[in-house]
């Protein structure tokens, strides 16, 4: 599970994160809002409420306006309880007042990633495209494809933000975990390899390349930029 930790506090958002990461979670730390425009990809984000610039419950909402529905666990020093209501109102899951035992946190992450979960759709579906999350195979009309593991991790991606531009950066780090520039080239022939099978002769193109951001999948009509 990969995790989106946005907290200034350095030495707060080291600490929690290699808390994290010793229950094998995978984290990402964003010292400001700034750093941390989408949370696209991520299985669940932890916010804190009072940073500089915009606030926590700030990001929260826009990121919801936007569409993201990944749970949010919010930090706050605040306690009263109309903070609490506003903190859930504008799109948080969860509310934890600081200072927290970290087994509490611990456990508030994995209820928010255990209802999330069920609440996912086994089956991703775009246009004539679905991809089954049990057991991992794709069909395209009806036609069932195989792929390889890394090609699943990138088409179960595009998938969840069907629409949307997924960057190479986000690929580089979600699916390899890997530094964007050691990986670019490879990004391009699994995505080749990709096509070939998703994108079969005949059938409408469904991969997009968008030139200099990254990659969208989404019903076309004609091959555009890609």
């Amino acid at each position: 599970m990969h995790i989106l930790l946005v907290e200034d506090d350095h030495k707060a958002a080291r600490l929690l994160a290699r808390g994290l990461e010793e229950e094998g979670f995978r984290v990402q730390v964003a010292h400001g809002a700034h750093e941390a425009a989408t949370p696209a990809g991520f299985d669940l984000a932890i916010l804190d409420w009072m940073m500089p610039g915009k606030d926590g419950v700030t990001l929260c909402a826009e990121w919801r306006q936007a569409g993201h529905e990944l749970p949010v666990l919010m930090l706050t020093a605040r306690d009263a309880v109309a903070d609490r209501i506003t903190g859930l109102n504008t799109g948080a899951d969860d509310y934890l007042t600081k200072p927290f035992v970290f087994d509490e946190l611990l456990a508030r992450v994995r209820a928010l990633l255990r209802r999330f979960d069920r609440a996912q759709p086994a089956v991703l579906k775009v246009a004539d495209l679905a991809l089954d999350s049990r057991t991992r195979t794709a069909t395209r009309s009806g036609a069932s494809f195989a792929l390889t593991a890394k090609e699943y991790a990138l088409l179960d991606l595009l998938m969840r933000h069907a629409g949307a531009v997924v960057t190479r950066l986000q690929l580089a780090e979600q699916v390899w975990h890997a530094d964007l520039i050691a990986i670019d080239n490879l990004i391009d022939v699994h995505i080749k390899n990709l096509r070939r099978k998703v994108d079969t002769p005949g059938a409408a193109p469904l991969i997009e390349t968008v030139r200099g951001r990254g990659f969208r999948l989404a019903p076309q009509t004609d091959t555009g930029d890609a």
